[in-house]
């Protein structure tokens, strides 16, 4: 059983949570130990888990991440207003080889899911992504991938789409699961142009760091829809985060990044949370710890709702334009707005209900000045599940 491979958290950590308020988060979180053993999984809404793979990252690591001080970090925060069950299952330590490792976050992830438990993810290197997206195999034929990264990740300088990528592998392993991929907060000097093209060319979604920092607001509707949320904190301006050569003078600021974790958290559909590529520094553990604390306060204020299902909650608008009809539903609880894409997408969706496609106020004034919004123009295009 793959959870036979979880290392607990070390007996150090917990008799640290002794010192602690009895609010500290450190008290609350249900932990693997080696007295207790595993932590019943009925009931919780979240489930920490470490991994220490690195031996696929771009940038070789000089040391391992340092798993123990992010949880101290964490374990310190206080409480919010929540009624979640949180728990932490401890670490993945590194396989015989990558292909092991993998193997086993899958199997881990996928049980999570099945259990209807939010798999949080503190990783080493970012393509634990890869694992964790095929978890979904055979649970679930559509996945919404939404990456927070200043890169797209399909290769490196010398083979542009490289199969060695988790991102290039995503797209093209089988079983394809993946229906959309966004980016938000991509820094176009160290995107190629033919990556941005081939973006364009698949119809997926990539956000200028620019575009997200003058309204935070627009990452809400792309991770609205998202299933796995991975996490590049080398999107995180070098000043806020760690000094290392691998971080860039430009980013997003710690506030931002807990506002998007938070918005992630909002969503109702995402079943993996996963922040990657951490430095070993004060800095980079307490944003990490603070980064999670955000995504459980967020998930705490989700709201399922959908105006295929409550019509009476929902405030309709049917915008005519030189497409076709555009018809918007506006929530008259969270104030917030969905557009159905026309019914050819049925083969994706499996029935002849309109498919809905997550989008903000101003794409309904933009529509009504005959302005397609961009988004439900790529939906149109290749489906939207």
């Amino acid at each position: 059983m793959a959870f036979d491979f979880l290392v607990p958290v070390d007996d150090k950590l917990v008799a640290h949570c002794e010192l602690l308020p009895a609010q500290a988060l450190g008290n609350k979180i249900h932990k693997h130990t080696d007295r207790k053993g595993l932590p019943v999984l009925a009931n919780a809404s979240f489930a920490i888990i470490g991994v220490n793979e690195s031996r696929n990252a771009f940038e070789k690591k000089a040391e391992t991440l340092n798993l123990f001080e992010v949880r101290r970090q964490l374990y310190k925060l206080m409480v919010g207003n929540w009624n979640s069950t949180i728990v932490d299952l401890g670490d993945i330590h590194a396989g015989e080889a990558v292909a092991d490792t993998y193997f086993v976050v899958k199997e881990i992830v996928a049980e999570l899911i099945e259990e209807d438990v939010v798999a949080i993810i503190i990783g080493a290197t970012q393509d634990i992504t890869y694992p964790s997206y095929r978890a979904f195999d055979g649970l679930r034929n559509m996945v919404n991938l939404v990456a927070v990264d200043s890169r797209f990740d399909f290769g490196d300088a010398n083979e542009l789409i490289s199969s060695h990528s988790y991102l290039s592998k995503i797209i093209a392993d089988k079983p394809n699961n993946l229906f959309n991929f966004s980016n938000i907060g991509y820094q176009s000097y160290f995107c190629a142009q033919e990556e941005i093209d081939l973006m364009e060319h698949l119809f997926f979604d990539a956000y200028r760091l620019g575009e997200i920092s003058a309204n935070i607001t627009l990452a809400e509707p792309i991770l609205r829809n998202a299933n796995i949320v991975s996490v590049d904190l080398r999107s995180i301006k070098a000043s806020e985060i760690s000094m290392s050569e691998n971080f860039s003078p430009n980013g997003f600021t710690g506030k931002e990044i807990c506002a998007i974790a938070r918005y992630a958290g909002i969503s109702d559909k995402v079943n993996i949370f996963g922040i990657y590529e951490g430095e070993n520094t004060p800095q980079s553990f307490q944003l990490t710890a603070q980064i999670i604390w955000y995504f459980i306060e967020g998930h705490n204020y989700r709201v399922k709702e959908s105006p295929l299902v409550k019509s009476e909650d929902f405030t309709k608008f049917i915008v005519p334009t030189d497409e076709e009809d555009l018809i918007f539903h506006k929530s008259n609880l969270t104030n917030r707005w969905w557009v159905e894409v026309p019914t050819i997408l049925a083969a994706h969706n499996k029935s002849n209900i309109p498919a809905l496609l997550s989008c903000m106020e101003q794409d309904y004034f933009d529509a009504c000045n005959q302005i397609i919004p961009e988004r439900w123009f790529k939906a149109y295009k290749k489906g939207f599940n």
